[in-house]
């Protein structure tokens, strides 16, 4: 088919179309046909509407989001920002990559521009977790970033993005952890979708405040944290390593579990965090 055809057999396809449009417009309004067709033109400019406005959109929520996780790491930071802008005190922290594998810094990445998100949406960048997955993420992206608080040259906290499904959402956090790479310090669930009153309650200070000074990791490199049912004996021998349930809300508490040991495991950061921990000790 010659160009020219092909140009005159579009524009009668599309003379055609218009024809009809019109035709259709022209029948009585209590007509059938004719109120479908404008259903139909409504719902086009609505959906034409709503996706321009989300495309333009999307940058200011990236900015969005990418500032509320810097005031979160900022928070668990426990800094002292007197004085300070939210960037001035998020350039106070150090940022870096760590491959899960091996434990190691990545060198050849920008923590700033990774997105954890994207790579365990990529095959190329996560590992599939098949059955051995207690945090209900299905793929483990290969590096995680990490936030790294130095005082005189010396480390002072650990931060740690962790992850893992609810009971309604995947709930996102960070723990902070002490130079020993074991004892919490604060915690913080910064995105989750939890049955309000209860399972939101994940993000509520007062339980939040019950996580600084719990022992996360055994002695053998094996997490031991657990969120339990009800609330914890203080005089009991593993009081340091258990965190009180939240109230109605048994399968959050649960998945906060999950996701911690799974996060805290050879799996997650346990690589790096025993290397972090042999220096400490060296």
């Amino acid at each position: 088919m010659s160009a020219n055809t092909y140009r005159q057999d579009s524009v009668q396809r599309a003379s055609g179309l218009w024809a009809s449009a019109k035709a259709v417009f022209r029948l009585p309004n209590d007509d059938p046909r004719k109120t479908l067709a404008v259903a139909l033109v409504l719902c086009l400019a609505c959906s034409v509407v709503v996706s321009a406005t989300a495309v333009s959109l999307r940058p200011l929520q990236e900015r969005n989001a990418a500032r509320a996780l810097k005031s979160e790491v900022v928070k668990v930071a426990g800094l002292d920002t007197a004085g300070m802008s939210l960037d001035q005190a998020f350039e106070q922290i150090e940022r870096r990559l760590v491959d899960l594998e091996t434990g190691d810094f990545v060198e050849d990445a920008d923590p700033m521009t990774y997105s954890y998100r994207e790579a365990a949406q990529d095959p190329d960048a996560s590992t599939a977790l098949d059955e051995a997955d207690p945090a209900g993420i299905r793929r483990r992206p290969d590096r995680m970033p990490v936030y790294l608080v130095r005082q005189d040259g010396q480390l002072k906290t650990i931060i740690l993005p962790v992850y893992g499904a609810g009971l309604w959402s995947t709930m996102h956090g960070l723990l902070a952890l002490a130079p020993d790479g074991r004892t919490a310090k604060a915690l913080t669930f910064y995105e989750q979708r939890e049955t309000a009153g209860l399972g939101s309650e994940v993000a509520g200070e007062r339980w939040l405040s019950e996580w600084p000074g719990k022992v996360l990791i055994g002695e053998d490199g094996e997490p031991v944290i657990e969120v339990v049912k009800g609330n914890v004996d203080p005089d009991a021998p593993n009081a340091e390593h258990r965190v009180d349930g939240l109230s109605g809300a048994t399968l959050t508490s649960n998945g906060v579990t999950n996701l911690m040991q799974f996060g805290l495991g050879e799996q997650g950061y346990g690589p790096f965090l025993a290397r972090l921990s042999d220096n400490h000790r060296g």
